[in-house]
């Protein structure tokens, strides 16, 4: 039988604006299995799971499991979880982390201050501070919600945490089963689709050096997907590759078509046409679909350098 995410490899749909959005990452480790929808439907209390996800809701604030590569088995309740929070809004980008012992802890923080950038809650709620080690993978490996995340991910996450990256996890979701492999890397928010060991390790290595790989990048959690799409190709138009540079500053238009501004830190602006296409032929989006679908596509159709004149048009 095929999987959704070698119909959708072998069929080159283009992973440019796919990523999932968010302005800001909090992320807790939970060991143990995962359900389809893991913040109520794991070993985490689900009226816990439930209250993260309403206080989540509209803030921005995206919130996930993560747990350690390796075997699911859950002990019993870990005495300390990992937790973190990132910001990935170019210009105000930060990773800070901390540790609990109880996980209620989490609903002490004001949701809709981390989604607008303001860490302060994480700090008083968590004790959190900045986190002063490597950078984060982030695998997406719940093959309850997609079995290509199973077989396909959770091979990625061993492999390297096998070869001694650092920073490497598990995590419940990252949208876009078809593209797995599917890795989120923080702190500045870039998805990967169809990633292999050797594009990861080279992503973790440019956000050390303050840059952004674009090979199979699905673009910045932190824009929506018109956005993510524009970005990623003017990168490739200005040959830019330094993260933190550029922003999107307004995107025009509703589906199917979107102008969108890009601005650089040096003042320079871009104007994208971006289309909203369909992925043609029909094919399954994820494995447990019933039916075929044609799921949306980002299509860059024009990027235009703007004129010092043109800026205020």
């Amino acid at each position: 039988m095929s999987r959704c995410a070698t119909v959708s490899r072998s069929l080159d749909e283009p992973v440019s604006g796919t990523a999932a959005t968010a302005t800001t990452w909090l992320l807790l480790e939970q060991p143990g299995p995962w359900g389809v929808k893991a913040l109520t439907s794991s070993h985490l209390d689900p009226v816990l799971g439930r209250a993260l996800e309403t206080a989540a809701e509209g803030t921005g604030v995206r919130v996930a499991l993560i747990r350690r590569p390796g075997r699911h088995a859950d002990p019993g309740r870990p005495a300390v979880r990992q937790v973190y929070a990132a910001h990935t809004v170019p210009g105000r980008v930060w990773l800070h982390s901390a540790t609990t012992r109880d996980p209620r802890r989490l609903l002490g923080l004001d949701f809709a201050a981390l989604g607008a950038g303001d860490h302060r809650s994480f700090g008083t709620a968590l004790g959190g501070r900045p986190h002063c080690g490597d950078p984060l993978a982030l695998v997406c490996t719940n093959g309850k919600r997609d079995r290509c995340c199973a077989l396909l991910g959770r091979p990625l996450a061993t492999e390297l945490a096998a070869s001694g990256v650092h920073g490497v996890w598990e995590v419940t979701h990252l949208g876009g089963h078809r593209f797995s492999p599917t890795v989120l890397v923080l702190p500045y928010g870039y998805a990967y689709g169809r990633a292999e060991a050797h594009t990861v390790k080279e992503a973790l290595h440019a956000v050390k050096e303050g840059r952004v790989v674009v090979e199979g990048c699905r673009g910045c959690s932190a824009w929506e997907r018109p956005g993510q799409a524009a970005e990623m190709a003017v990168r490739s138009t200005a040959g830019e590759y330094r993260a933190g540079v550029l922003s999107v500053v307004r995107t025009e238009g509703a589906a199917p078509r979107w102008e969108v501004t890009v601005r650089h830190a040096d003042g320079r602006r871009w104007r994208v046409t971006v289309a909203q296409g369909a992925s043609l032929p029909p094919r399954q989006e994820s494995c447990g679909a019933g039916v075929l679908g044609t799921p949306a596509r980002m299509d860059v159709v024009a990027v235009r350098e703007l004129r010092p004149t043109a800026l205020a048009s």
